[in-house]
């Protein structure tokens, strides 16, 4: 891990922990064994950071999302997949999750306005699959709008309380939110 990762991974972590208003460039910086001045070499702002965390959130998202989706066939399975993907990100980031959802607040222009574009178009994603399984009749459902804000906020909230040393493996997890999504969507059957 390289330094600007150091400094990433502990302003994750203070944002986490504090908040991104309580914490300070300081803060960052005796994080990681680092005074302002060195600190500033490496980053050009605490928003900066801020912004740096959060879209690569969405970006790895996006990039499960797409690799579920390409590696399945029929919108059932695109749909169990997609949401395996999104329940595994959230159980294994739980910091990034926790970030970008109480902190869009503090996202500045144009920082903002990207992460919000990359939410749209993941959230589009989930719905694009639901209206394929509509039309191909293995879908029940009356807004596929509702079902994939549904679908994300399941998941979502496994960051809140999943622990690797939990009572369920991960892979337990997975699969049954991956149900949940099917019948969220009025899955007739898996075929």
């Amino acid at each position: 891990m390289g330094r600007s990762d150091d400094i990433r991974a502990a302003a994750l972590e203070l944002f986490t922990r504090l908040g991104y208003e309580a914490t300070t460039m300081a803060d960052i910086g005796a994080a990681v064994g680092m005074r302002g001045p060195s600190l500033y070499k490496h980053v050009a702002s605490k928003q900066d950071l801020l912004a740096q965390i959060m879209t690569a959130t969405m970006e790895d998202l996006l990039r499960a999302h797409r690799a579920a989706v390409a590696s399945s066939e029929g919108s059932v399975a695109r749909l169990r997949r997609a949401t395996e993907a999104h329940v595994r990100y959230h159980a294994r980031h739980r910091l990034e999750a926790f970030v970008g959802n109480r902190e869009i607040r503090s996202l500045v222009e144009p920082h903002r306005g990207r992460v919000l574009a990359l939410r749209a178009e993941y959230e589009a994603g989930f719905r694009q699959i639901v209206n394929a399984g509509l039309a191909e009749g293995c879908f029940k459902v009356a807004s596929a709008r509702l079902v994939s804000y549904a679908i994300l906020d399941l998941g979502m909230g496994v960051a809140a309380w999943y622990r690797e040393d939990g009572e369920l493996a991960e892979d337990a997890i997975v699969w049954q939110y991956s149900d949940f999504a099917l019948r969220l969507a009025g899955a007739s059957s898996e075929g």
